[in-house]
Formats: C-alpha cells, sequence, structure tokens
C-alpha cells in the first residue's frame, strides 16, 4: 500500500509538473506574440512619422533665395523664403499670392518671386501710371509708387487658360510679364506659392 501510494504521489507530481510546462510554453508564446505585436506597431507609427516628416518637407520645407530688389518692400534681396508646393496642387494661384516660378520653364534660371496681379479670363492693363484689371484699379495690399512704364501692358493683354500676369512689388525695377522674355506665367511652370520667411532672423515670419 505504501509503494503505491508513492507511485500515485509521483504520478500525480509528474502531472503537476507537465501541466505546469505546458502552461509555461504557452505563456512564453503569447510573450512572444506580443512583443513582435508591439514591434511591429512600433516599427509602422516609425514609418509613418519619417512619412508625414518627408511630405511635409518635400510640400512646405523648399527654401528658395530671394535675388534682385524686384519685390523690395515686401522681400528684399538674400532673404530665405519657403515654399508651399502642396496649396496649387489642390486649389489655383489668385490676385495677390505671391509666386514662385521659373521663367518659361527655363531650369537653368534662377526662381523668381512676383506678385500675382491677373489670372486665366482676367484683362489687364497699365495706365495712367496705375495697374488695371478688367477696367478696374487694381486692389493692392501693399503701397506701389507710380508706375514708370507699362511695356506690354500698355494695350490690354487678356490672359490666357492655365495663365498669370505677375509684377514685382517694387513696380519701377522689376522684369516681369510686362516684359517680352518673362510674360504671362504658365501654371505648369509655378513652384508653389512663397508663405514665410526664415532668414535671415530679423525677417523671420509668414508673407503677407
Amino acid at each position: 500500500m505504501r509503494h503505491r501510494r508513492n507511485r500515485y504521489k509521483t504520478g500525480r507530481s509528474r502531472g503537476r509538473r507537465s501541466a505546469s510546462s505546458l502552461s509555461f510554453g504557452r505563456r512564453r508564446k503569447e510573450i512572444n506574440k506580443d512583443s513582435i505585436k508591439a514591434g511591429f506597431l512600433w516599427a509602422g507609427e516609425i514609418i509613418l512619422v519619417v512619412g508625414v516628416a518627408a511630405l511635409i518637407v518635400f510640400f512646405l520645407g523648399v527654401r528658395v533665395p530671394v535675388i534682385g530688389q524686384s519685390m523690395a518692400g515686401t522681400l528684399e534681396n538674400g532673404e530665405t523664403v519657403l515654399v508651399n508646393r502642396f496649396v496649387y496642387r489642390m486649389f489655383t494661384p489668385k490676385a495677390n499670392d505671391i509666386i514662385v516660378f521659373l521663367p518659361n520653364g527655363n531650369e537653368k534660371s534662377h526662381y523668381y518671386l512676383k506678385r500675382v496681379i491677373a489670372v486665366p479670363g482676367d484683362t489687364v492693363q497699365i495706365k495712367d501710371g496705375k495697374v488695371y484689371v478688367n477696367d478696374k484699379p487694381f486692389k493692392e495690399k501693399i503701397e506701389n509708387p507710380y508706375v514708370e512704364s507699362g511695356l506690354l501692358a500698355d494695350e490690354p493683354i487678356v490672359v490666357g487658360e492655365d495663365e498669370y500676369f505677375v509684377l514685382g512689388d517694387n513696380r519701377n525695377n522689376s522684369e516681369d510679364s510686362r516684359y517680352a522674355n518673362i510674360g504671362n506665367v504658365k501654371k505648369e511652370h509655378i513652384l508653389g506659392k512663397a508663405w514665410f520667411i526664415i532668414a535671415p532672423w530679423e525677417s523671420f515670419g509668414l508673407l503677407k
């Protein structure tokens, strides 16, 4: 009887150890699964953050230097602006936007920054030193001097489809749509909208 009890106890203890081993194995598998799942989630979050950051840099973080005095009073020579490349994928440029473009799509040229005066379908003319759009004085966001020469815009110019008539804010020292070598700017040649001055520090801030 004593031997039977011992065998019974031994069998029961082996059963407990076996059950305990199975339970530990299940817990370890569950922990491993949880770790793998957490790892995938962490990797996914990293990829998402990097992707969003890359999109922000691509669409909003393009830096363009201001060259020359054609936008003096608003933008000065040597300043650096950020360009919003996304906005014109959703919307079209509007009057008084400051756009960044390559003249006639010339990739060997530096980027130009000018203010949109007239949009597709508008008629623009410069007469008596003032800018008119559709026979009405253009509503300026800035104070400008008398325009000494309208050049091409001495006569009415009808802005074509996907084209924009632009002027520099420093009207008497700006190569813009009044000149035959620039003319109306095609939308396909527009990089984006200038929206923020990042350098130098004393000019830091949003563009108006």
